[in-house]
């Protein structure tokens, strides 16, 4: 079958006096090689957008990671210098996609600051600078120049049995990376905690009442797809869920005609 297509979150950056609308090349990268899906960039502009269209149009959605953080007031908290920076735009655009992908069945991959706004959409609230809490792990990247051992596999976290990431991966440990300094602090009512570090951080999430994979996870699969087994898995089952979703859809609107 053709690539299905899936819409894929940007961030809105400024750079040589442009203003960008932009996803990292691992993401897309990941998409394309894993998940065997044709990845398309959904601008940030919020409510300007015909998400309902959008949704009618693809077979799966993908919430990329970013340096940018979940504006605090969207969750009832205060926004502070030191929790920036943030990224309005993003917000205004994602948190309601992933609302709707969810009330239509849109297979939903979300990564990092995916798996933030995933929370939020859903009612849930961030905890900022975990790495001080008291008996918790530094989930940042060590400080490096180079870009692979910012995000060098090093970390286990442990997946629940009997979840959907148990699927994936069978129950026990796994090794990822971690390159965070927010979480996941209350989970939304309508998410299952899939997997947790050693410290309790929540490290992954699927929506309990989805009516297909709606997973997100705090490390990033995308960045060692070609080469770690485990990252690979994660974009081939939300790549197969996609190809599911576009064979029902392509299905429903020939039966319509």
């Amino acid at each position: 079958m053709p690539q299905p297509l899936v819409a894929v979150s940007t961030d809105v950056k400024h750079v040589d006096n442009y203003d960008w609308h932009a996803a990292p090349k691992q993401y897309l990268e990941a998409a394309i090689s894993a998940a065997g899906v044709f990845p398309v960039l959904v601008p940030s502009f919020g409510d300007r957008l015909d998400l309902d269209q959008l949704l009618a149009s693809v077979d799966g959605v993908l919430m990329t990671g970013s340096r940018s953080n979940v504006h605090p007031s969207l969750y009832g908290a205060e926004a502070t210098e030191a929790n920036g920076p943030y990224d309005p735009a993003r917000d205004s655009t994602t948190l309601p996609l992933i609302r709707k992908a969810i009330d239509y069945g849109v297979p939903l991959l979300a990564i990092c600051r995916g798996i933030q706004e995933l929370n939020v959409a859903l009612g849930g609230t961030l905890a900022t600078e975990i790495q001080e809490r008291p008996g918790s792990l530094d989930h940042r990247a060590p400080v490096s120049d180079i870009q692979d051992e910012r995000f060098g596999i090093r970390q286990s976290v442990s997946i629940k049995p009997g979840t959907c990431l148990a699927g994936v991966f069978g129950p026990g440990d796994i090794m990822v990376n971690s390159v965070h300094r927010q979480a996941i602090d209350l989970p939304g009512s309508r998410l299952q905690v899939e997997a947790v570090a050693p410290d309790g951080t929540v490290e992954a999430v699927s929506v309990k009442d989805a009516r297909a994979f709606a997973v997100g996870v705090q490390w990033h699969p995308e960045y060692w797809v070609h080469s770690d087994n485990n990252s690979a898995k994660i974009f081939r089952a939300f790549g197969d869920a996609v190809r599911a979703h576009a064979v029902a859809r392509t299905g429903a609107q020939a039966a319509a005609e």
